[in-house]
């Protein structure tokens, strides 16, 4: 199949004129800028609006391409190159890989590509704090674990110290690191770093945690938070605070709360709270935004709280091999490794590492859409959370089923649940997606939902699909749902059964199970239903059973 060539230039996507024969140095400054990049194609013998004119007369033979490209770069990249005819015009393709490291022209350029204000790419050279945030992204260095040049231990707020021997106690973190002293607490966490001469620097996860106020503005610019309460285009409180961490998430769960309603509904023995946002999902939004941004790139850590979703967003997108695809599912992957682990130890983000589902579940219990990432990008994380009224009926629902197990729901059960609350039916490979599984994987899940009588499967084989099981209709007042999903099903059914005997003539059991994908006493229910009401006539016996149309 040839490839279409891309309607436009984007970050991925470069095209070059190649009509006055493209010098060798501007070709690899291009390749090289896209594998810095994300990778991507390039296109040599089109013009910046995409419009095709072709090769040079002197490039008669493309596979050199890849030998100059390998001889012009350092490391060597290897790229591969295909002609293409498009409209009668050859034009050539150069596929490019994203490069782990960073690769430079043999001529020592280094060089990024990136989006310009009106949406247009362009290569730009690669800086010192470009060098380290990539770096970082692709897990190549933890910046959080280096020192912090002009630091000294006189930087470190021994209230800080205090309130950080608090939440150990208060969030269940490491009770060992209470018997340490504050020389030996720093080193366990990677609060400092010791030089040569036995000294020891502060790391930036000791400034970002125990750091005075004055010393995070002096030596670390970067760090920045806000919180900002905008209703109905007012703006009801907006305030930017530099607070090391600890601090930082008691003032934004403090300022938060007020704006935050609680009410309560009794299921069974039990009274259960609803708020607007589910706090464990909030300081878990909040604590991976201040712990997995890029602490070397302008732009302060955003919360927003807005008429219909909290807003949470941090600068710097996602690290190398996580995507919105893989989110659930994916191993940790931090970006700063040193803050991360010290916080994990302090007992204020998930020992596991799968924060995630407690940002899902939050949200997903409460019978409110799943966590929204979409606005995500190569320069930010952002995250909604939805502050819909909360689905009381599906609330109650999954506080009896967990009740009943005496356990709570998996994560991937929740948003099955969720998923056909909305979608009304769907397939396993459908499912699939929605809980970043593959399908053999979901169909383990729907299974075991179906046999606690949650969910009910329909067909079989490929074409089995799942709908809520009756008695969660009726348990989240929606019984008419069920009637109208099953009864659509039945009637699609039968009118391709009565279809495929008008056009072929009669139709056998085996076929109606192959063409409905049905089971075979099912097949045999809807074929006895549609010969009792008449609409077929039965002939033959046992094995030679088939059926057709009546005489007219």
């Amino acid at each position: 199949m040839t490839p279409q060539l891309p309607t436009q230039e984007s970050l991925t996507v470069e095209f070059k004129s190649d009509r006055n024969k493209l010098s060798d140095r501007d070709l690899i400054e291009a390749i090289t800028c896209l594998a810095n990049t994300e990778g991507g194609e390039l296109w040599l013998g089109v013009e910046d609006d995409g419009t095709p004119t072709g090769l040079h007369s002197s490039r008669s033979q493309l596979n050199y391409l890849v030998g100059l490209v390998a001889a012009r770069t350092a490391p060597s990249l290897s790229v591969q190159v295909e002609a293409i005819t498009l409209e009668s015009i050859t034009v050539a393709r150069l596929q490019i890989p994203q490069a782990r490291g960073e690769i430079a022209t043999s001529n020592g350029v280094y060089l990024r590509r990136r989006l310009k204000p009106d949406g247009t790419p362009e290569c730009v050279p690669i800086l010192p704090h470009d060098r380290i945030s990539r770096a970082s992204r692709f897990g190549l260095t933890d910046v959080s674990a280096q020192p912090v040049a002009e630091s000294t231990l006189q930087d470190f707020d021994p209230l800080e110290r205090d309130r950080l021997r608090q939440c150990i106690q208060s969030y269940g973190g490491d009770r060992p690191l209470l018997e340490l002293d504050d020389e030996a607490l720093d080193g366990a966490l990677g609060f400092t770093r010791r030089q040569p001469d036995g000294s020891r620097i502060p790391t930036l996860t000791g400034l970002l945690l125990i750091g005075r106020e004055t010393a995070l503005r002096e030596l670390v610019p970067t760090h920045e938070f806000a919180f900002q309460v905008l209703a109905q285009e007012a703006v009801r409180f907006n305030e930017f605070r530099r607070f090391p961490l600890l601090k930082a998430l008691d003032w934004l769960e403090t300022n938060f709360r007020p704006y935050n309603p609680e009410q309560e509904i009794q299921i069974g023995l039990f009274r259960v709270p609803i708020p607007k946002v589910d706090m464990s999902a909030f300081r878990e939004a909040i604590a991976n935004a201040l712990i997995h941004r890029d602490y070397h790139q302008l732009g302060a850590v955003h919360v927003r709280l807005e008429d219909e979703a909290l807003s949470v967003s941090n600068p710097g997108g996602l690290v190398e091999g996580v995507t919105l695809a893989n989110l659930l599912t994916t191993e940790p992957r931090p970006r700063n490794r040193c803050l991360a682990d010290a916080m994990k130890r302090i007992g204020i983000v998930e020992r596991s590492g799968r924060g995630i589902d407690s940002i899902y579940r939050g949200l997903l219990r409460f019978g409110r859409p799943a966590p929204d990432y979409s606005d995500t990008s190569n320069t930010s994380v952002v995250l909604h959370l939805a502050t819909a009224d909360a689905d009381l009926d599906f609330l109650r629902l999954v506080v009896e089923e967990e009740n009943r197990q005496r356990k709570p729901l998996p994560i991937d059960s929740l948003i099955v649940l969720a998923t056909l609350r909305e979608a009304k039916r769907l397939s396993a490979a459908q499912l699939a997606i929605a809980i970043h599984r593959t399908p053999s994987q979901a169909r383990k899940t729907l299974e075991v939902l179906n046999e606690l009588g949650l969910i009910q499967a329909h067909g079989a084989n490929r074409s089995r699909n799942y709908t809520l099981a009756p008695s969660v209709y009726q348990a989240i007042g929606h019984k008419a749902e069920y009637t109208r999903q099953v009864g659509f099903s039945n009637l699609q059914n039968e009118q391709l059964v009565l279809n495929y005997t008008a056009q072929h003539g009669q139709i056998k059991r085996s076929d109606v199970m192959e063409l409905c994908r049905l089971t075979k006493d099912r097949a045999s229910r809807l074929l006895k239903k549609l010969r009792d009401r008449g609409h077929l006539v039965q002939y033959g016996k046992l094995r030679g059973t088939f059926y057709k149309l009546p005489p007219d």
